[in-house]
Order: C-alpha cells, then sequence, then structure tokens
C-alpha cells in the first residue's frame, strides 16, 4: 500500500443507470468516465434488470478507459472506492462485486462510499471552477430518488435534519413529465420548455407540511388533476400550453425547495448552502441560489454539471478522504448499509 504522499484513488460508481469510474490523484481528478445507458427511454423510467445488465457490459471497458484517461496503470493504484449504497441492489452488486475482486488482485486497500454523502462531497473536488463551501454547511441532496437537507458539520459528520415524505422532486420532475407525454427524463426537458414559458400562467398550490421535510406527491396530483381538467375542455390543451405548463410546475416545485431552505437557515443559522445530486443541474434551481446569494440570504456552492449527475469523482473524493484515515472495508461481498 502506499503512502500518504502520492495517492491515486479508483472511484466506481453503479448505483442507478450510470456506469462510471474516475481516478484522483489526491483531489485532483485525472479522469471521470461516465457511460449512459439509453436502453430505459422506451420505458419511461429505468429497468433494474436492464440497468444491472448494462454495467456489466459497461464497467470493464469504462474503468479501463478511465486509467488511461488518468495515465497511470492498475498497479499504481493507492485504494478502490465503489458505491455500496442506496441505489438499485442488482446495479450495486455490479460495482461492488468487480472493486472487490479489484482491490483483491492488487492486494490494495477497499473503501465503501455512501452515494448521498458523495454527492455532497464533490464540493471538495480540486477544480478552479468550483469553490468548497466551509464547514458546518446545509447539503442539499436533490435527485430522482432523494430531497433532503442535511447538516454537515465535517466530512464525516453529517445528520438529515429534513427530507421527503414521499416523492423526492427529481421523481415528481419526470412523473408530471410523463404526464405531459415528455421523453424520459424529463427533468431536463421540463427545464428547457420552462425557460420560454410563463412561470405564474397557472397556480399549483405548495404543501403544508411541518418542520424542513418535504412533500412533493401533492404536487403531482395537482399537476394530474389540472391536466385531466383542461384536457376535457381541449383535448390539445398540453401541446398548446406545454412552456407554460412546465414554467408553472417547476416555479412552484422550485418554491417548496427555497422555502424549506430558508427555514433551515432560520433554525440552524447556518448560512452555507451546498447542493447536490441530479436535479442541482436544474437552471431554476441555480438561479434562485445565486439571486438569494447576491441578496446576502445565503452563500451557495453550485457544482459543476459533471458533478451533478452520478459520477465516479464523487465517489473517489470520499475514498480519498477515508484513505487517509485507514477507513477500509472488507475483501468480501455483505448486504450493503443503506445509510447516511
Amino acid at each position: 500500500m502506499q503512502n500518504n504522499d502520492s495517492v491515486y484513488i479508483l472511484g466506481i460508481e453503479s448505483s442507478c443507470d450510470d456506469t462510471s469510474a474516475a481516478v484522483l490523484h489526491h483531489r485532483l481528478p485525472l479522469s471521470n468516465v461516465i457511460a449512459t445507458q439509453k436502453v430505459h427511454e422506451a420505458y419511461g423510467g429505468v429497468v433494474p434488470e436492464l440497468a444491472s445488465r448494462a454495467h456489466q457490459k459497461n464497467i470493464v471497458p469504462v474503468v479501463y478507459q478511465a486509467l488511461a484517461e488518468a495515465g497511470i496503470t492498475a498497479k499504481e493504484l493507492s485504494a478502490i472506492a465503489y458505491t455500496q449504497g442506496p441505489g438499485l441492489m442488482g446495479s450495486l452488486l455490479v460495482g461492488a462485486s468487480f472493486a472487490k475482486s479489484f482491490a483483491m488482485a492488487l492486494n490494495i486497500p477497499l473503501i465503501e462510499v455512501n452515494h448521498m454523502q458523495a454527492h455532497l462531497l464533490a464540493h471538495f473536488i480540486e477544480d478552479d471552477a468550483q469553490k468548497s463551501p466551509t464547514f458546518p454547511f446545509l447539503g442539499i441532496t436533490i435527485s430522482g430518488g432523494h430531497t433532503q437537507i442535511v447538516k454537515v458539520d465535517s466530512a464525516f459528520k453529517m445528520d438529515v435534519i429534513g427530507e421527503t415524505l414521499d416523492d423526492a422532486i427529481g421523481e415528481a420532475f419526470d412523473k408530471c413529465g410523463k404526464m405531459m407525454k415528455l421523453d424520459y427524463p424529463a427533468g431536463p426537458i421540463i427545464d428547457k420548455l420552462a425557460a420560454k414559458g410563463n412561470p405564474t400562467a397557472f397556480r399549483f398550490s405548495k404543501p403544508k407540511v411541518e418542520g424542513l421535510n418535504f412533500s412533493f406527491s401533492g404536487l403531482k396530483t395537482a399537476v394530474l388533476y389540472f391536466l385531466q381538467r383542461e384536457t376535457q375542455k381541449n383535448p390539445n390543451f398540453i401541446e398548446e400550453h406545454i412552456k407554460d405548463i412546465c414554467a408553472s410546475f417547476q416555479y412552484t416545485a422550485v418554491s417548496i425547495l427555497m422555502d424549506k431552505i430558508n427555514a433551515a437557515i432560520a433554525q440552524t443559522g447556518i448560512k452555507n448552502i451546498a447542493i447536490g445530486g441530479g436535479v442541482s443541474a436544474n437552471s431554476a434551481i441555480r438561479k434562485a441560489l445565486l439571486e438569494a446569494d447576491a441578496k446576502n440570504q445565503l452563500i451557495a456552492y453550485i457544482p459543476k454539471f459533471e458533478y451533478c449527475t452520478d459520477n465516479a469523482a464523487m465517489i473517489a473524493i470520499v475514498g480519498y478522504y477515508k484513505f487517509k484515515e485507514k477507513d477500509f472495508a472488507q475483501h468480501k461481498l455483505a448486504q450493503a448499509r443503506l445509510t447516511i
């Protein structure tokens, strides 16, 4: 095992439908390769069995490419970090099996990484285009499967202080997009259409949820009933008003998110806000945070687009911090502990 003077971490991410491998030299990314799976578009969502099969096909060439782009050999690696969970069990198993086998063959440490922790620590990847938050900060994880407010006191001390009671914000985007017959994933499509629409054209009520928890199920249902009512009157309503519908839905979803962020700031006194997860690529969320930052209401930390969606660089950065602490896993398969 190498010492801390020259650390190369291979990160492997396979929690859902992206197969990714990355190499970090300490905190500096040398490669970050992502293979996306197009097969799910025809089904309007991720099919777990198809996802795991695609991971099996992609993982070897993705790892090979990551090492090639980094300009190092496997023998130079200090450790291998992989996504332990949460995620699709079949997909996680592919990444875990490969990582454990590879680490055992190289006789180097194996490091387990929590996927949600990685989204927040992605801010600490060394990159001139993004700044890292100072501790403590509030991490806002927003994705297709999660919506959480996390109080982050250090790289390894994180407490969830608010989370969705039902649908995640990304799930609400995709399901509402499906109602409007948009392709999957619908989130980026809604974002683009919303930019050309009127956010106050239609009004959707916001749920009343106590504390710092979220609910997006009610918003999804409100959109469903609204579309059913309007298309009964005009079968072409969605096609004729698609931009305004998207803008109004997105405006409400972002408003719900910002209300809870402001409440979390008031409750904790922490103004450092760092977002992470696939939905953090949404332009309206980024704009709302930057506008609040400009008014000194908070200090916004927004990751580069390539670190928003599932990627292995964020797995590797957690691996780097755990490597320094000698926080290693066993070279054997075990049930993933899906906790943060």
